[in-house]
């Protein structure tokens, strides 16, 4: 039942020590401030961290190869090892049940392209259709290349947005002609990538042509695989390593090359390394909510010595009120209203103040792995009152101290 008499003495009470009560609610809106502020960053961090990783495809992985550099089987160090068509086409054939996407890459190294009077210099691969998925491209213009324009040898390419710009400005460039390395190729589409202009500075043709034009033989440079998704991403990131891993021991046996050796043929797997990302934001956040925590306890315990303080300066009261009838749950109920009271103002205020400073500076934030911090409003409300019961747990002990007291003892205090 509301009772105006209890809160004009809460508030009588807050009057009489304004500085008392500002500087106790400061200390429990300042835990819950920084523990929000906290959430918000490690949030913003697993943001940044996704946000790299969407650059391509989530369960990617590439193999490629360099130079050995452990003698096997009397062959000596210092090989350069060069993947084949049929290489790829055996990892196809054998992982057939697990891949998703698949292509090799043949990079021809330098290559400038001219329009007209405009030129560069970019990076020109040729792929296989599925390329597109495997680094997450998104068309703009026109069309990504199909198996139609690899069997036919065809000389078409797909440029990436920058060099669209570069090379036509605004003009359109679909069906015109651009020379690359001074032989020429039609411009079927126009692609963008999450990774920005290091992604968009490069050109795609059928690997079959590619191949033919620049001399490639049957050779390839890296193979990039997808592959299909699993029930849990713990799945995903097992089944990820382990095929990787086969794909390299299958390699590196077919090419006469140690098991230890990585220089020479070695892959990358983006789940694994995404674990990894995401294992030490976890740690991170962990961090955080330990900080905030120890923030907030160490403003419930002010709340608590607040309350004993304000017991021990109305003891005479207490004894009076208990001499004339009053209930130990009356003066219990009576301490534990202003201890919620105070708790719950101030940890609303820090919850607003927190919020409002994520949503102001949140969005402009442009920090590399720190993308729009924010925090989940239900986890900051949730707190909030977690902090009242703590609150009121902090005001209860005092309460049951003042409860306790004899009326006679409470007469004689001074």
């Amino acid at each position: 039942m509301f009772n105006i008499e209890r809160w004009q003495e809460i508030f009588e009470t807050i009057r009489k020590n304004k500085l008392r009560t500002f500087l106790t609610g400061l200390s429990v809106a300042s835990g819950i401030f920084i523990l929000v502020i906290l959430l918000g960053f490690g949030q913003g961090m697993t943001n940044g961290v996704a946000k790299e990783f969407e650059e391509d495809a989530a369960n990617r992985i590439v193999v490629w190869t360099g130079v050995t550099t452990v003698e096997h089987k009397g062959l000596n160090p210092g090989r350069f090892i060069e993947l084949r068509n049929e290489d790829y086409d055996l990892l196809i054939k054998k992982y057939e049940d697990d891949l998703e996407f698949k292509s090799s890459v043949y990079r021809i190294w330098s290559g400038v392209a001219t329009y007209k009077n405009e030129s560069g210099s970019y990076r020109v691969e040729g792929v296989f259709p599925d390329y597109q998925f495997i680094e997450n491209a998104s068309l703009t213009a026109g069309r990504f290349l199909n198996y139609d324009d690899h069997n036919g040898y065809e000389k078409v390419i797909v440029i990436g947005h920058k060099v669209y710009k570069d090379l036509f400005g605004n003009k359109e460039a679909i069906g015109e002609q651009v020379q690359i390395s001074g032989i020429n190729f039609k411009v079927i589409g126009v692609y963008s990538d999450p990774g920005g202009e290091r992604e968009e500075s490069r050109i795609f043709l059928p690997l079959s042509t590619s191949q033919r034009v620049f001399n490639g033989g049957n050779k390839v440079r890296n193979m990039g695989f997808t592959l299909k998704p699993q029930a849990t991403f713990q799945q995903a990131v097992q089944h990820s390593i382990a095929i990787s891993n086969e794909i390299e021991s299958f390699l590196k046996e077919r090419h006469i090359v140690a098991p230890e050796d990585d220089s020479a043929i070695d892959s990358w797997n983006s789940l694994e390394e995404a674990k990894r990302y995401y294992d030490l934001m976890d740690m991170i956040k962990l961090f955080f909510w330990v900080v905030g925590i120890c923030t907030i306890i160490a403003g419930v315990v002010g709340v608590s010595n607040i309350m004993l303080i304000i017991v021990k300066e109305r003891t005479k009261e207490i004894g009076i009120r208990k001499a004339i009838g009053a209930q130990p749950w009356s003066i219990i109920g009576m301490i534990l209203h202003e201890s919620i009271f105070v708790t719950a103002i101030a940890g609303f205020l820090g919850l607003i103040f927190s919020m409002a400073l994520l949503e102001v500076i949140g969005p402009n934030i442009e920090i590399d792995y720190i993308v729009n911090p924010s925090v989940n409003f239900n986890v900051a409300i949730t707190t909030v009152f977690v902090l009242i019961i703590a609150g009121a747990l902090a005001g209860f002990f005092p309460a049951w101290r003042a409860a306790r007291i004899k009326p006679i003892e409470a007469l004689r205090e001074e």
